[in-house]
C-alpha cells in the first residue's frame, strides 16, 4: 500500500487548504478514501443516532502535480485512512507561500501522512518543514460502512440564498433556540423559522429557483398534480447548520438543499472541481 502526491501550484495549494479547513469545521475525525482519480473525505455518523454525515469528493488532477498510489489489492485499488482533519489543516497552514508540498503515507512507528512543506529561503537551499499526521488504516471488511450515502427521495429541491446572508440569519437565530425549521416549496420560496414558547421568528426568501431535476429526474415524481406552493419542512439542529455555514471556505458556484419532509435536509455545495454533500437528520 503506497501513496505519494505533490502540489506545486500555489493557487491549487491554497484552494486545497481551504477545502480541508471546511472539512475540519464539519468533522472531528473523518475517513480519507484515496483512489487513482479522486480523493474523498467521508463522515458517516450514523444518522439514526442523530449524527450528520458528509461526503466530499475532489478530482486529484485539479490539485496535484504528481499523484501516485497503490491500493490494498489490484482489483480494489483504494486506500481508506482515518484521520483528524484539523491536524491536516494545521499542517497546510504553514504552506501558504510554499514552493511545494509533498504528502506521503509512511509507517515508521505507526502509519502517518507525512506533509513536507518546502518553503522559500534566501539562500540556495530551501527549508523543509515536516508534519507527521497519525492515521488509522481502515481494514477492507469495513469499507462498506463508508459508501456514498444514497440521496433520499426528496419532497422539495431548492437553490440556497447567498450563504453569507443565510449564515448571518442563522447566527442570530441560534441564540433563541437549539433547533430551526427549514421549509421550502417548488415555487422557489424558502423560510427559516424559530418557534419557542416565548418567540416566533421567520425569515423569508423568495425567487431562489428550483433545480431542473425536480421535474425531470426519475427519483422525483413529476410535478404534475403537485401543489407548487405547498411547503415541505424539517426541523434540524441549528448548531449543525451553523457549522456548515460558518465553515464555508469553498465558495460554491451552486448551493442547494433537498428536503425530505420531517426526515432529513441534504445540502449540496458545488464548486468546479469539488462537491460537498452534508446530511442533517430531522429532530422528531
Amino acid at each position: 500500500m503506497r501513496f505519494r502526491a505533490r502540489i506545486v501550484d500555489l493557487a491549487c495549494l491554497n484552494h486545497f487548504s481551504r477545502i480541508i479547513n471546511t472539512i475540519a469545521k464539519l468533522a472531528k475525525t473523518c475517513i480519507l478514501r484515496l483512489t487513482v482519480c479522486k480523493l474523498y473525505f467521508i463522515l458517516s455518523d450514523k444518522v439514526a443516532n442523530g449524527g450528520a454525515s458528509m461526503w466530499c469528493e475532489l478530482s486529484q488532477g485539479n490539485f496535484f502535480d504528481e499523484f501516485q498510489m497503490e491500493g490494498v489489492a489490484a482489483e480494489r485499488n483504494e486506500i481508506y485512512l482515518e484521520l483528524v482533519p484539523e491536524n491536516l489543516s494545521r499542517a497546510l497552514k504553514t504552506a501558504q507561500n510554499a514552493k511545494a508540498v509533498k504528502i506521503k503515507l509512511t509507517n515508521k512507528h505507526c502509519p502517518c501522512l507525512r506533509v513536507a512543506v518546502e518553503l522559500p529561503s534566501l539562500s540556495s537551499s530551501s527549508r523543509i518543514v515536516t508534519h507527521d499526521i497519525p492515521v488509522g488504516v481502515v481494514p477492507r471488511r469495513m469499507w462498506n460502512d463508508f459508501r456514498e450515502p444514497s440521496v433520499p427521495d426528496f419532497d422539495v429541491s431548492i437553490y440556497l440564498p447567498v450563504l453569507k446572508t443565510m449564515k448571518s440569519v442563522v447566527e442570530r437565530m441560534k441564540n433563541l433556540s437549539n433547533c430551526i425549521v427549514i421549509e421550502a416549496n417548488l415555487s422557489g420560496e424558502m423560510n427559516l423559522k424559530i418557534e419557542t414558547d416565548l418567540v416566533s421568528v421567520t425569515t423569508h426568501f423568495k425567487d431562489l429557483g428550483n433545480p431542473p431535476w425536480a421535474s425531470e429526474d426519475g427519483c422525483q415524481s413529476s410535478l404534475q398534480g403537485r401543489d407548487l406552493e405547498s411547503m415541505a419542512e424539517a426541523c434540524i439542529d441549528i448548531k449543525k447548520l451553523q457549522q456548515l455555514l460558518a465553515g464555508q471556505q469553498v465558495n460554491p458556484t451552486k448551493a442547494l438543499c433537498n428536503i425530505v419532509r420531517k426526515r432529513i435536509v441534504h445540502f449540496i455545495l458545488l464548486h468546479e472541481e469539488v462537491s460537498l454533500q452534508y446530511f442533517i437528520p430531522a429532530i422528531a
